[in-house]
């Protein structure tokens, strides 16, 4: 008895019929600079040097995440494809880049023709709707790997863009406006904590009917992930905008601080209506406001930061345009530190101080990510003590405790109890520290 490959699991026929059943769906991405057919060891693309006579290539690469499994559900498949694609070319559109061809990997536990297909349907649409041709990609038979009907997806997206019109964020300034495209809904991201949500605390079903959504959970759930690609390039050419920002996952909080000037945060006001998928979402778990805007893109897909009087035109030329905020003095770190409860720490300090000052210069610039609870010295006349007001910071933030220990220090200082009670938890950690008579930094952490 022989044992072939089919008897392992990898069906070298049904690959075949999936790549015919896919070719009509692949050359109809095709654009002028593609020159190879599906079929090929590699995706040959020939540029225009004249449209782009200072080429520089932009690539990236993403995956479609958890949503997969909503698909497989619901035995649909036709629009995870555009979600790969997505992800993928609002990315490299960040950096002003034209999108120019798409790759695609799809791991497969059994080879089904039919549903190959499907899947490479979806990525064809999506390249459609980003003007990217579809000139490579790999479909790996994995038995043992993934269940049979299970899937796996990644794409790989190259653009262009000419030198001089690379958009990096370098000229972003304060009082600069932030604008904003709305997102088509949850998009590709947050899908593990959306399953458990729906599925692990609310007990729906695949196909229940949400009132609150307008249909069916499935049907929300699986909604493609918007490509913003003809929606932002006729505005690179009429606009001069200084950066862009794809909301994915992290949300505004994590996404917009990429793409601005590190000396700048963002101001945002929630002013926007909130899709109702986000509110359902959080009121099945509870889920607290920061997370919620920490996970999903809460409504907002795509951000654009432009000058005021930039930022008016684009508003009365285009309705689907938001104000959402502007960039103000202060560090990106700051934001992402406010964001979070961070380690809270007491600092020791002797008479100069030189340390603490070095500290707190790296906390206010935001490359610690600590919070200083207190500063404790045995020195009345430390330098340390006014270095606080010189760093712009309200004494009322500070717990500061002189010790009733050093000859030169005769007043008291009236003390919240709960700050006692820390002082009291902490005083034997604080004691061994102690050397001769000055203190170091003693990390607390509560």
């Amino acid at each position: 008895m022989t044992i072939s490959y089919k008897d392992a699991g990898v069906d070298i026929a049904k690959g075949n019929e999936a790549v015919e059943r896919m070719r009509k769906h692949v050359a109809s991405t095709y654009t002028p600079g593609v020159l190879t057919d599906i079929g090929n060891f590699a995706g040959l693309f020939a540029i225009d040097t004249k449209a782009f006579p200072e080429p520089v290539l932009v690539s990236g690469t993403d995956g479609v995440g958890t949503k997969l499994k909503i698909a497989m559900m619901m035995d649909r498949h036709d629009t995870i494809g555009i979600d790969a694609v997505a992800m993928c070319v609002n990315d490299i559109l960040v950096q002003g880049a034209t999108p120019l061809f798409f790759l695609d990997y799809l791991a497969v536990g059994k080879l089904e023709p039919e549903q190959v297909a499907q899947i490479v349907k979806g990525v064809a649409a999506g390249c459609r709707d980003a003007g990217a041709a579809l000139i490579g990609g790999e479909t790996a038979e994995m038995p043992d790997f993934y269940d049979p009907g299970e899937y796996d997806i990644a794409g790989f997206a190259v653009g262009i863009v000419n030198r001089p019109d690379i958009v990096d964020g370098s000229k972003t300034d304060v009082g600069d406006v932030i604008l904003a495209l709305p997102s088509a809904g949850l998009h590709s991201n947050g899908f593990s904590l959306v399953r458990r949500l729906v599925f692990g605390e609310a007990k729906l079903a695949i196909d229940a009917e949400v009132p609150e959504l307008g249909g069916t959970l499935g049907e929300e759930l699986l909604r493609p992930t918007r490509i913003y690609v003809k929606d932002i390039l006729p505005l690179l050419k009429a606009y001069p905008i200084k950066a862009m920002s794809h909301i994915t996952g992290g949300g505004l909080i994590e996404n917009l601080p990429r793409t601005f000037s590190k000396h700048l945060s963002a101001k945002v006001d929630v002013n926007w209506q909130i899709p109702p998928v986000f509110p359902f979402l959080q009121k099945i778990g509870n889920v607290a406001a920061e997370e919620m805007f920490r996970v999903f893109n809460m409504g907002i897909g795509f951000v654009l930061i432009v000058d005021g009087d930039t930022a008016e035109a684009m508003l009365t030329a285009y309705p689907e345009l938001m104000r959402i905020g502007q960039l103000v003095e202060g560090g990106r770190q700051n934001d992402h530190q406010r964001s979070k409860r961070m380690m809270r720490i007491v600092v020791l300090a002797s008479g100069r101080g030189s340390n603490f000052q070095a500290i707190l210069n790296r906390v206010q610039n935001g490359d610690l990510p600590l919070e200083i609870a207190a500063l404790i010295s045995d020195n009345a006349k430390a330098k340390a003590w006014r270095s606080l007001p010189k760093q712009g910071s309200k004494r009322s933030h500070w717990l500061m405790i002189p010790l009733l220990m050093g000859k030169n220090i005769r007043k008291r200082f009236w003390i919240p109890f709960v700050d006692w009670l820390r002082i009291i938890l902490c005083w034997p950690a604080i004691c061994g520290f102690w050397t001769r008579r000055w203190w170091t930094l003693f990390r607390a952490g509560f």
